[in-house]
């Protein structure tokens, strides 16, 4: 079901004539969470989308006497941040507990037999160990994806999309990995480090364009009670974040053409060299544009 878009019309409607303090926005943000939960549930009866809209809205009252309820909240600072974290805490769903300890003790699983096995210890066929491998990274894939979706005391819930990409890099890249153990153990021949290749290169390029059009998912409150720490340097320059997932990209495909070609001439053995040669320059190049100065405009 589609984002109810009416709701931030109406909502802003609501807040008309009312000064947005920290205060307000903070409580804005949490009306409209609620108000497009409450609209989805009006749509599943059978409402219309403006009518649920309007109905959800008609629910709330007057937001003024709401924002007078959080006029006594304490303010930032050492006591007052402790008492907000208190006030704003979220507990984990009991459906996300279990997911979460399900599909661990599915990726330690996987990858301890894959491990053994591809070792020797297990008589398992090496197609067996590439399905170990797959269910092991699906599973981390999803807790990657459902913790990034879940609401937090910091964080709103990452949009499902956004999550969903998190996830699908995870897979890719504990995936190509595990085809890289299965060549290091002698299980698969020399070529299906190409396998592994492509999947820890799309893990990465996918990690580095989520990176780097990441908005700040904080909540109001959380901002207000962080306002004097000096913003991070991706955050003020998206250029700076789109060109480090750039040169990432670029560092990570030259390295791996670097491996490939140690791999089928010298020997598989040199093939950490080059990735820690990688590693280290994409550090580089991480610590350069958060920490070079900064142009003056």
């Amino acid at each position: 079901m589609t984002e109810n878009t009416d709701i931030h019309r109406l909502l802003d409607e609501a807040f008309q004539g009312i000064a947005m303090t920290p205060d307000a926005q903070d409580l804005k943000e949490e009306v409209r969470a609620n108000l497009l939960a409450r609209a989805a549930e009006l749509e599943a009866s059978g409402r219309t989308p403006s009518e649920a809209a309007r109905l959800a809205v008609g629910e709330l009252g007057d937001v003024r006497e709401l924002l007078a309820e959080t006029d006594a909240a304490p303010r930032p600072g050492l006591a007052g941040y402790a008492a907000l974290q208190q006030k704003h805490r979220i507990r984990p769903k009991p459906g996300f507990v279990v997911r979460v300890v399900v599909w661990s003790a599915i990726a330690v699983v996987g990858l301890a037999l894959a491990i053994l096995s591809a070792a020797g210890v297990l008589p398992i066929i090496v197609w067996g160990q590439v399905a170990l491998f797959g269910f092991a990274s699906t599973a981390l894939g999803l807790l990657v994806g459902d913790s990034l979706s879940q609401e937090t005391t910091t964080n709103h819930p990452m949009p499902p999309e956004r999550a969903g990409g998190f996830a699908l890099a995870t897979f890719l890249g504990a995936y190509g990995l595990g085809f890289g153990a299965l060549v290091a153990f002698g299980s698969m021949p020399v070529w299906g480090i190409v396998f592994a290749a492509l999947g820890v290169i799309t893990s990465i390029i996918l990690f580095a364009f989520l990176g780097a059009t990441q908005t700040n998912r904080h909540k109001a409150w959380t901002r207000h009670a962080h306002a004097n720490e000096p913003p991070n340097r991706f955050e003020r320059e998206p250029e700076t974040a789109a060109r480090f997932g750039i040169y990432t990209a670029a560092i990570w495909l030259v390295t791996f053409a670097v491996i490939a070609v140690l791999v089928f001439t010298v020997g598989w053995w040199w093939a950490p060299v080059a990735f820690a040669g990688g590693f280290a320059l994409m550090m580089l190049v991480l610590a350069r544009m958060l920490f070079a100065p900064e142009k003056k405009s």
